[in-house]
């Protein structure tokens, strides 16, 4: 448990020193643009049981993957990650980026890696 934990804080002081080196310009590469369909065919490569479609038109998402789906917290920051680099429509990438920020953040659990795609 304890290992976990610093494991955790390890990739979240990780993912701050990635930010902070774009943002000065000291990275190049910039996270790939995806597709939907590129998504969907990861998500099925990874048999990762969830429809991307219908998880989009749900009311809450956040909710569906922790709750149902039993998403850990950096499965859901990096799914959020992906579907925010993809070519979904902007409203409902803020919106799921808005949800989870939201449901991290309640929780304690801040994620450098979200709150830098809402700073964009």
């Amino acid at each position: 448990m304890m290992e976990d934990y610093i494991l955790r804080e390890i990739d979240r002081i990780g993912e701050m020193l990635l930010m902070i080196a774009r943002k000065l310009g000291l990275l190049d590469s910039d996270t790939p643009h995806y597709s939907l369909t590129d998504v969907k065919e990861e998500f099925d490569k990874a048999e990762c049981p969830v429809d991307l479609d219908s998880l989009l038109q749900r009311d809450n998402p956040v909710w569906y993957l922790v709750e149902e789906c039993k998403l850990s917290d950096l499965g859901l920051e990096t799914m959020i990650d992906i579907i925010f680099h993809s070519d979904l429509d902007d409203a409902k990438k803020q919106a799921l980026l808005s949800d989870a920020l939201t449901y991290l953040d309640g929780k304690g659990n801040f994620s450098f890696r979200l709150h830098s795609l809402s700073c964009n």
